[in-house]
């Protein structure tokens, strides 16, 4: 899950280092609750299925700081089916930080997280976007004290 999940954090990187305007765009509004004020930048990133666990991605953002709380973001994709990772970043070095164990050490979460036993897959972790757009509740995931 170690390499998958680092795979995950470089294609968030990717997708708001490359974001564009895309015509004929559908709003995805993500809801990302449960997020906690621990410094650090919350690194939210769309891919599609051909750049899942890849060094690319087609939308993304950045929130520098983020507080306690719900946090709202809205990229706009072509309609298709996507896969949303959300990483918040602590320490800012753009990787996600594990334990000895191969977890993580970081809050993250995906669409469907709740569901990861092991590495992520596309097919599982895929949501469909139609001309309209979506709205997605995602769930932030931190590490207990018993995890590192």
């Amino acid at each position: 899950m170690e390499n998958a999940m680092k795979y995950v954090v470089t294609s968030m990187i990717s997708a708001l280092v490359g974001s564009f305007s895309i015509a004929s765009a559908a709003p995805v509004t993500l809801t990302i609750e449960e997020v906690e004020a621990r410094g650090g930048t919350l690194l939210v990133g769309l891919q599609t299925e051909d750049q899942f666990l890849k060094t690319a991605g087609i939308a993304g953002q950045l929130i520098p700081s983020p507080s306690s709380g719900t946090h709202t973001v809205s990229l706009d994709v072509p309609a298709g089916r996507y896969s949303v990772s959300v990483l918040h970043d602590v320490n800012d070095d753009q990787d996600m930080a594990v334990n000895a164990s191969g977890m993580p050490e970081e809050g993250w979460t995906m669409y469907n997280a709740e569901q990861l036993r092991g590495a992520p897959t596309f097919e599982l972790v895929g949501f469909d976007v139609d001309e309209t757009g979506t709205d997605l509740t995602l769930h932030m995931i931190y590490p207990t004290a018993d995890q590192n």
